[in-house]
């Protein structure tokens, strides 16, 4: 696999990132996941997270909304969904980039999310044999998340 870098450079003394490898998690969803939680402070973030895994809050769809339900309450967009298996995979990485900010002596109550993104990582590459010799493709796309967190006066 080919080394990943950060997207963003940054003052290593004032952040802290984590990253979180060939997630086994739709693409789609990771994407919407971390539109709207970029900007974010932490722990809100990590709340909001938590609420959308318990089916109390929902990510709101923007990009790809294509047949997307409409949901109630007002959180700015009509469209949404609750992507409960990405957002366990996001909250993973994002608590990982707290602990990695406590290690490195930040402030843990005064981090927001500087920077969060999804990119496509390798596909695994799967067959399923069928009938008659034949095998159709059960092909899993992967996701890489990158965070980064910084401490805000």
């Amino acid at each position: 696999m080919a080394k990943l870098n950060y997207k963003i450079d940054v003052d290593p003394n004032k952040t802290a990132r984590a990253m979180g490898k060939a997630l086994k998690i739709s693409r789609k969803h990771a994407i919407e996941i971390c539109r709207e939680l970029n900007g974010m402070k932490l722990d809100d973030a990590i709340e909001y997270l938590k609420d959308v895994i318990a089916l109390k809050r929902h990510i709101p769809f923007k990009r790809h909304c294509k047949d997307v339900p409409h949901r109630k309450g007002k959180f700015g967009w009509h469209a949404g969904r609750y992507p409960v298996k990405a957002s366990r995979e996001i909250l993973k990485v994002l608590e990982n980039a707290k602990k990695n900010a406590e290690y490195k002596g930040l402030n843990a109550e005064k981090l927001r999310i500087k920077h969060i993104s999804s990119n496509k990582g390798p596909t695994i590459k799967r067959y399923m044999p069928r009938a008659f010799g034949r095998a159709s493709p059960k092909f899993q796309e992967t996701v890489h998340i990158q965070v980064i967190l910084e401490e805000y006066h």
